[in-house]
């Protein structure tokens, strides 16, 4: 059985997926109401009624979401966790999905190689701009 699971960070990459061998038959654009994106070092979602956040739907299976966030615990050092949201896709349909987001991580600055894993499929995807500038607002700032 396959669940849709809403990614919004560097999982809306299918390179990023094949590291960990999952292949998504599909992957549909959508947003998330009521949450705001954050990324510092990793991307994580927090509560916020005046934001929304865009990414993609997946269906998975159980296991690859287990191998998936085994991954993202033992390798990147983020602990997310489950949570069922409502998006609204592209051609304006509400859909039930997954999404899974950490309750606790570490703080830090994201690195540049990091938010380009996730800018660059988000352009690809067609994210509207706003979006994307608020993605590139997490790139490292040299200080001068």
């Amino acid at each position: 059985m396959k669940v849709d699971t809403f990614f919004y960070g560097s999982y809306i990459n299918r390179d990023v997926l094949a590291e960990v061998d999952l292949v998504p038959d599909s992957m549909e654009v959508a947003c998330l109401s009521g949450f705001d994106i954050r990324i510092g070092p990793l991307a994580n979602l927090v509560p916020s009624p005046a934001h929304s956040v865009y990414g993609v739907v997946a269906a998975l299976t159980h296991a690859e979401l287990e191998r998936l966030y085994v991954h993202a615990r033992e390798v990147l050092g983020g602990v997310y966790r489950p949570q069922a949201v409502i998006v609204q896709t592209r051609d304006r349909r509400y859909a039930p999905a997954l999404c899974y987001i950490a309750d606790d991580l570490a703080g830090g600055a994201a690195s540049d190689d990091y938010v380009d894993r996730i800018v660059r499929p988000a352009r690809e995807l067609g994210f509207p701009d706003w979006y994307l500038e608020r993605l590139e607002s997490f790139r490292a700032r040299t200080p001068r």
